[in-house]
């Protein structure tokens, strides 16, 4: 028997039950933290000897020599030329649209004049070196390369360089060919917090890079926390979730297979179903009954509805958009069969499916949007990875004499009213000498 929590938003406790789910976070093992911290003094202090004892402990693969710990390209190419032609023709075509979605979202310089003569604007630059952390964990993920590196190569990055786990010194050979798909330049079999920590500080044969995005588990994350600073990351990604409103319009089988589609991922993952019809939350709980043996990742699956899952009965579909909201999921499937009268009520959300036909899976390999979003809540302020993650803005400002000498006169007077009068002496000069 699936072990999924129940909540009625009538129910007296339901705010305490909420808040379980909402605060899962503040649970994480304080352990984690630490080991992480522990990983980059290591790294940072002994650089590539560090990074190979770390692999031998967490990864149980011994080598003598980071050149056994480097991808070269005509791996890559040759694990590519070995897939069957239908794995290659879906990474080929995932990779077009990929591509062809985050086109549309290059930001381009801009530069206005204003009233005085003086042109102001914005130049619009790519970060020149990133770092691409390739989760694998409970599996192995060729489309997260696709997610990540594609909208990177868009915006115009130089240099990019990946990392991927690699248990028992076992890449991926879907992984490998992705990255040749993606045209990564520099591929290391290193993960953790100890790869973080390479990408962020280098060691002898790792360069540092200036930016490190892509998901990861619990230990990536904590590391991508302490390196922010000297280098910039994405997000603090977490366990993937995904918030389900339905209405019943939807086959329960298409969202109990949603649900389960999810809960794979990982134990820690997160799989709410939200409707205001309880046949309905019974009909979907006995579709994951049956499907459950028919399923690999059946344990995998079974944990995460324990950790974190849970089907709320709520009183209307307003009322499930309001918990929506407070969730912030990074996935939200709008299976109803009137999303578009619910849509402008969602305030936060990674990513919206809409309607039956838009399963999240399409999102996570096909659709086109990169899959690499927003969790823990973080919807409420941030968006997910694209173009525009790699690409940066520095202001122009051209002053003409004759408009210095009118915004001129509004900084000097500013300038006072703060104190620093060097700061108005030199904008007075702009003003009065000739």
């Amino acid at each position: 028997m699936v072990n999924i929590v129940r909540i009625d938003t009538d129910e007296a406790d339901f705010e305490n039950r909420l808040g379980n789910l909402l605060e899962w976070e503040a649970r994480e093992d304080a352990t984690v933290e630490v080991t992480a911290k522990t990983a980059i003094e290591r790294v940072r202090a002994e650089g590539d000897r560090a990074l190979i004892a770390l692999t031998a402990e967490y990864d149980r693969f011994e080598v003598s020599s980071m050149e056994e710990l480097t991808v070269s390209p005509g791996k890559c190419l040759e694990a590519y030329e070995r897939l069957a032609n239908s794995d290659r023709k879906a990474l080929e075509e995932a990779a077009t649209r990929i591509k062809s979605f985050h086109e549309t979202e290059i930001d381009e310089s801009f530069e206005t004049v204003d009233e005085h003569g003086n042109f102001l604007g914005y130049r619009v630059t790519a970060i020149q070196h990133i770092g691409v952390y390739v989760p694998g964990g409970q599996a192995a993920y060729p489309s997260s390369v696709l997610m990540t590196v594609i909208p990177a190569r868009i915006a115009g990055v130089r240099e990019i360089t990946a990392v991927v786990p690699a248990p028992m010194g076992e890449c991926n050979r879907h992984v490998l060919a992705a990255m040749h798909v993606a045209e990564v330049d520099r591929i290391y079999t290193i993960g953790g917090a100890q790869a973080i920590a390479a990408l962020a500080y280098g060691t002898e044969t790792v360069k540092s890079v200036d930016k490190i995005v892509g998901p990861g588990g619990a230990f990536v994350a904590a590391a991508k926390r302490l390196v922010f600073g000297p280098v910039g990351i994405d997000a603090i990604a977490g366990p993937t979730e995904i918030l389900i409103v339905a209405d019943g319009s939807v086959s329960a089988r298409w969202t109990a297979l949603d649900l389960c589609a999810q809960a794979e991922h990982d134990r820690t993952a997160q799989a709410i179903l939200i409707s205001p019809y309880r046949p309905y939350l019974e009909a979907v709980y006995r579709e994951i009954e049956k499907l459950m043996p028919g399923l690999e990742r059946s344990e995998i699956i079974e944990r995460s509805f324990e950790n974190r899952g849970a089907f709320i009965k709520c009183r209307d579909l307003e009322d499930a958009i309001s918990l929506v909201n407070r969730f912030a999921p990074e996935h939200l499937h709008l299976a109803v069969s009137e999303p578009d009268a619910l849509l402008p009520l969602v305030q936060h959300a990674g990513a919206i499916f809409i309607g039956g036909y838009s399963a999240e899976v399409l999102g996570d390999y096909s659709a086109g949007p990169s899959h690499v979003l927003p969790t823990f809540g973080s919807a409420r302020y941030a968006s997910g990875l694209s173009v525009r993650e790699f690409q940066k803005r520095s202001s122009i400002i051209r002053c003409s004499r004759e408009g210095a000498k009118k915004i001129g006169r509004i900084a000097a007077t500013l300038a006072n009213t703060e104190g620093l009068t060097a700061h108005s002496a030199a904008a007075r000069a702009r003003v009065e000498d000739p």
